[in-house]
């Protein structure tokens, strides 16, 4: 077995595992009982999951690697079908991260060709189509961002778009057509669900699973990961890996985060997300938003530990969002988050960095709406609905509803806010 660095003096890899025993140092680890290190670092790399099937092919894969001194071929498909990544999705990034630090190989998957059908895992009606160009802006997106988790040694990550092997002739796709049958598409969940429903199922999407399981046999994965949602997806990959003469591969699936409303999956589309590249302060101020029935959820699967049980909830949260915002921005970020979201939300004062926005105004007034569409990127009815409900303040005077068109001195030298995190310091170009 191929054992990556090991800066904390561990047997297999850091962050919780068994540190080394008296007088015992990492060469004669490593020399230890073969397949009682394999066990334990299968137990270890399987203890947050929520299967691990077959029962024991982890196991058996980490043993075979061992044997054939060669690391495993650890796969995960992303389809990019949305800009960013968020928390939800460093679940499994996390857990890729795991197997790269234990000295394997991470496939990522940019599911450039899955994309273009949509998974239809857990939805009640077939997904809207993305254009092209969606598509390969938010696959480099997706690519760049999981560098804030994965290690980008080449040595240990590869980076692969499934239009590669996707973009196949009429005679190879009848041969992956050729795997499977209707009748185990249909026992799937969501497609029973809708069939019982007489909901529309279009081919394409029973298409879908067959094209994440080739995958599998383009990338000749050892193992693959996934969120529970994808269980039948990596377990029909292993017959159709066995249908083309390849090992089948053994799954993990990890629990699905709930987002920032404690109920539902995190999911930009329901704007329960926490991207990984928003401001600090989002990070900071949407993390103390999680409910307190989901704090357990979060410490577990983001940070891979147990709510502090000597802090209430509050306090518990305060830590989560510092981490989070150092992990992806660094502990000075962490601090200064925590400084602004006291000085805005308890103290009731400015942050202490306000960015600046010109505005022209050559008829000499300013039609709020269209200010804040540009300078914040909601839309002009939604400016008018904030306006409304007194969410925007100019200075210290809140708008009134009827107030969408100001004199340009009004404006110039004021801080506008919108809600409660969004600030611009005004100046007339």
């Amino acid at each position: 077995m191929r054992v990556g660095a090991n800066p904390c003096g561990c047997t297999w890899g850091h962050g919780g595992l068994r540190p080394l025993r008296k007088g015992e140092s990492l060469a004669l680890a490593r020399m230890a009982d073969d397949d009682r290190q394999a066990s334990e670092i299968a137990a270890w790399l399987a203890r947050n999951a929520v299967d691990s099937l077959p029962t024991g092919a982890l196991q058996a894969k980490l043993e075979l690697a061992q044997r054939e001194g060669r690391p495993l071929r650890v796969k995960l498909g992303i389809d990019p079908t949305a800009p960013d990544l968020h928390l939800g999705h460093t679940v499994v990034l996390t857990k890729l991260r795991e197997f790269q630090d234990l000295g394997h190989t991470v496939v990522l998957i940019v599911g450039d060709y899955t994309a273009r059908v949509g998974d239809p895992s857990g939805r009640s009606s077939t997904r809207p189509q993305l254009s092209g160009e969606e598509i390969d802006r938010n696959a480099q997106t997706f690519s760049d961002q999981a560098f804030r988790v994965l290690d980008d040694d080449p040595s240990r990550l590869e980076v692969r778009r499934n239009g590669e092997w996707l973009d196949m002739s009429m005679e190879d796709l009848l041969r992956l057509a050729a795997t499977t049958t209707v009748a185990q598409l249909i026992e799937r969940d969501d497609f029973d669900r809708r069939h019982r429903a007489r909901e529309p199922i279009s081919i394409l999407e029973l298409l879908y699973p067959l094209m994440q399981g080739f995958d599998s046999v383009a990338v000749r994965a050892d193992v693959e990961l996934g969120g529970t949602d994808q269980k039948f997806n990596l377990l029909l990959g292993r017959d159709i890996q066995r249908a083309y003469g390849q090992p089948e591969q053994a799954i993990l699936t990890m629990p699905i985060l709930v987002g920032t409303d404690g109920r539902d999956k995190m999911s930009k589309s329901l704007g329960n997300q926490i991207g990984v590249t928003e401001a600090p302060d989002e990070i900071y101020g949407k993390t103390l938003r999680v409910p307190d029935t989901a704090l357990d959820a979060y410490y577990g699967l983001l940070l891979g530990r147990e709510t502090p049980a000597e802090l209430g909830p509050r306090d518990a949260k305060r830590a989560l969002a510092r981490e989070l915002v150092g992990r992806f921005w660094g502990p000075e970020a962490a601090q200064r988050a925590e400084a602004d979201f006291d000085r805005v939300f308890v103290a009731r004062e400015l942050p202490e960095e306000v960015p600046e926005a010109s505005f022209s105004a050559p008829e000499g007034s300013v039609h709020v709406p269209a200010l804040l569409a540009e300078l914040f990127g909601v839309s002009r009815s939604d400016a008018r609905r904030l306006i409304g409900q007194g969410g925007v303040r100019v200075g210290d005077r809140v708008l009134e509803p009827g107030e969408q068109d100001l004199p340009a001195e009004a404006l110039d030298g004021q801080v506008l806010r919108v809600g409660k995190r969004r600030f611009a310091r005004l100046r007339r170009s």
